[in-house]
């Protein structure tokens, strides 16, 4: 198996879309494509990747929460038309902005395409494509190999034995009791 390319700490995540404009001034709302992220609450400039798939930074001028996502406040949208333009648009942020992780935490985007193996075995059963967040868990869903259907390996200790973002390896426990 080819040694993976590791992602590039360098690159620009995309975090959130502009769903609306919002009030007068030039605010819009965004949706996180992670609720739980505080990232963009944090940042000084964001890239915006247009619907035409141009891209350009801009400074932000403030942002805050709301329900269901954020209002933000780019420094060149100063009323309400020029922020009706930006529907649709993607916010991206540096993944070297991102906050410090905790011992056992990872960003999903550092284990996207990541080889999945089984414990105490030396070659790899698929890579990781996506991970999914349902009420009662997340899951990992495994693209496999061999081609058989994808896999979506509950995120627990019961499954996943670690998960190693720096080397791009994620080993499980079993599969026992997930496969038809």
């Amino acid at each position: 198996m080819p040694a993976l390319a590791l992602p590039s700490k360098d690159r620009w995540v995309e975090l959130a879309e502009i769903t609306r404009s919002h009030g007068i001034r030039g605010e819009v709302r965004v949706k996180l494509f992670n609720p739980d992220s505080d990232v963009l609450l944090q940042l000084r400039e964001v890239r915006l990747r247009m619907t035409d798939g141009t891209e350009r930074d801009v400074p932000v001028e403030s942002v805050r929460p709301v329900d269901g996502g954020l209002l933000l406040k780019l420094r060149p949208v100063s009323d309400r038309d020029r922020a009706d333009e930006l529907r649709g648009v993607r916010l991206m942020a540096k993944r070297t902005d991102f906050p410090a992780l905790d011992d056992g935490e990872f960003y999903v985007c550092d284990v996207i395409g990541a080889n999945v193996y089984l414990l105490d075995q030396e070659a790899p059963i698929g890579t990781l494509e996506d991970l999914r967040n349902y009420p009662t868990v997340d899951v990992l869903v495994v693209k496999r190999l061999d081609g058989s259907p994808a896999l979506e390996v509950p995120l627990t200790d019961a499954f996943v034995e670690r998960v190693d973002s720096e080397a791009g390896r994620i080993v499980l426990r079993s599969l026992e009791g997930l496969e038809a």
